[in-house]
């Protein structure tokens, strides 16, 4: 195993975001166009929340009983923002941040992404599926 190695070398480092000003929509057509599950909202250069793919199925299917999936998407999509539904106390870590620590925070959290913020600049994000890529790339060594 590679002792020592930063999180910025297996990050994603060409990050998809989101503005306050989008709607949920637009989040929903990002998942999927994608195939992501954790975008950062940014405002401007800074991040100020994190929408996941299942805080958007928490809001759209609590009324989706017996209703066309489509139509009750878009009516509760058009009654929240992204800002009512993306998590705001975000933990964040740096690029130099090593990939051990990063996968005990993610193993004791709730959470399965991290953004990596330097100088207050979003630079990536870093996800369970990273982690998971890279401890695979050790057995082929």
């Amino acid at each position: 195993m590679k002792k020592g190695t930063p999180v910025s070398a297996i990050m994603t480092k060409h990050v998809i975001t989101l503005k306050t000003t989008d709607n949920l929509e637009t989040a929903e057509s990002l998942f999927k166009k994608y195939h992501i599950r954790h975008i950062p909202v940014c405002s401007g250069s800074k991040l100020i929340g994190m929408l996941s793919y299942t805080d958007l199925l928490r809001i759209s299917f609590a009324d989706a009983v017996y209703e066309d999936e489509e139509t009750v998407d878009s009516m509760v999509y058009n009654m929240f923002s992204i800002e009512q539904v993306m998590a705001k106390n975000l933990v964040s870590v740096s690029s130099n941040t090593m990939v051990k620590d990063v996968a005990e925070l993610l193993s004791k959290r709730e959470f399965h992404a991290i953004p990596v913020v330097d100088d207050g600049k979003l630079v990536g994000i870093i996800t369970t599926t990273d982690l998971i890529n890279f401890l695979l790339q050790q057995y082929e060594d």
